[in-house]
């Protein structure tokens, strides 16, 4: 994809399937909004680049009960509860499948593999990684092949296992010219900083870097749903915008160990969990904060860590940051980091301006698709037989192949 954006095609014209191969990627992230499946086709370019096209983009948001059930398993179950959850799961993200194919408008047979991500319940960098979501409940209902577990062979290789979304962002995000940043704003903030694809036939593609920043919406989130039920997260930025930042709780958040450890490095729901929000919470409210104020903290924290990361960890001259993920839709959250980026900047004297913030989906496509984009490009990678990591970004001994593979029948 360049730097124009291609339109969502939902087409029956099956000439577009003579060349290349149509994945649907199914990504489960760390915000438990709900599942997001992507219809993809990929081809090769002349350089042996992939390009990718979305055909569809589908979203099976979580019930009440499901999402309880996730957040229960992530702090601790019974192995019934376990193995009925990742059978369940194998349902729910097979559902997703479907839903994006009959978008797309075109038939099973056309799709080469499901590439899903599953959803992550504990994820220990150094150690394992473990994500739900049975493989073959989907290759069952979806009658098609599926290709998982892509995070496994890295942590085996000695890489952190995450971010992956790299190979995505420097394969298919790049600016031609400049150096650029990619945020996702999910439940865990990851940046990636790819150089010009000008350069990545000369090496360039070694130098992408990646790291998780801290929390994207998962604080947000969880204070909103703990203090107002009725809601999922923080509609349209209304509580943030409604009450007064904490900067003494900001300040003091921001002391914890995992801002200030060198990348690559990265993190989840096991750091920020709900009794670490609650935490947060009873700081806010010894400090006299109301529910809105409590949110309005929340979302300068994510703000402000980010802002930190990159005036902190990355020296690239990045002249543009894309941000994509739910967070992307909170129009609070995303103009509090492009004012705490600017007061980063000048905070520390850096030559050059402050990189311009902007929406992924204002150069590209729907930024809620580009998580499930990128597995369904793994899952291309994987069928080629290519590497999926980028060792630069992991921490990896080298470049994998990365998922299992569950044939259709």
């Amino acid at each position: 994809m360049s730097d124009h954006a291609e339109p969502v095609s939902a087409t029956r014209d099956h000439s577009v399937f003579t060349k290349g191969a149509v994945l649907v990627g199914v990504m489960s992230g760390t915000s438990l909004d709900g599942i997001s499946a992507a219809t993809v086709h990929f081809h090769d370019d002349a350089t042996g680049r992939p390009q990718a096209r979305l055909l569809s983009f589908a979203h099976r948001p979580y019930g009440s009960d499901e999402r309880r059930r996730l957040e229960d398993a992530m702090r601790s179950a019974t192995a019934q509860e376990y193995c009925r959850l990742h059978v369940d799961m194998g349902h729910w993200l097979a559902d997703a499948a479907l839903a994006a194919i009959a978008e797309a408008g075109v038939a099973r047979s056309d799709i080469s593999a499901i590439a899903s991500h599953g959803q992550t319940l504990w994820h220990e960098p150094g150690h394992s990684t473990w994500q739900i979501g049975d493989a073959s409940c989907i290759a069952e209902r979806t009658g098609r092949s599926v290709v998982s577990n892509f995070r496994a062979r890295d942590v085996a290789a000695g890489g952190q296992g995450a971010p992956l979304v790299p190979m995505a962002d420097a394969a298919l995000f790049a600016h031609d010219t400049e150096w650029r940043a990619l945020q996702n704003l999910g439940g865990i903030g990851n940046v990636t900083i790819v150089p010009p694809a000008s350069t990545h036939d000369r090496g360039g593609l070694q130098s992408v870097r990646a790291f998780d920043t801290g929390p994207g919406c998962v604080i947000i989130d969880t204070v909103t749903r703990l203090r107002r039920p009725n809601l999922p997260y923080d509609v349209d930025g209304a509580l943030a915008s409604a009450g007064r930042v904490l900067d003494d709780v900001v300040a003091q958040e921001m002391t914890h160990p995992f801002y200030q450890a060198e990348p690559p490095k990265s993190t989840g729901r096991e750091l920020f969990t709900r009794e670490y929000v609650e935490r947060f919470m009873t700081a806010c409210a010894a400090a006299g904060a109301a529910d809105e104020d409590m949110v309005a903290t929340a979302t300068a924290l994510t703000a402000r860590t980010i802002a930190e990361q990159y005036t902190r960890f990355i020296a690239e001259p990045i002249s543009q940051v894309l941000l994509s993920g739910g967070g992307a839709r909170n129009p609070v959250l995303v103009r509090s980091i492009a004012d705490a980026m600017l007061a980063a900047w000048e905070a520390k004297s850096l030559p050059g301006r402050a990189p311009e913030i902007r929406r992924f989906d204002e150069l590209f496509f729907d930024g809620e698709a580009k998580e499930a984009v990128a597995f369904a490009l793994m899952g291309y990678l994987h069928l080629t037989g290519r590497p999926g990591n980028i060792p630069s970004a992991t921490g990896a001994r080298g470049a994998r192949t990365l998922g299992d593979y569950t044939p259709a029948a």
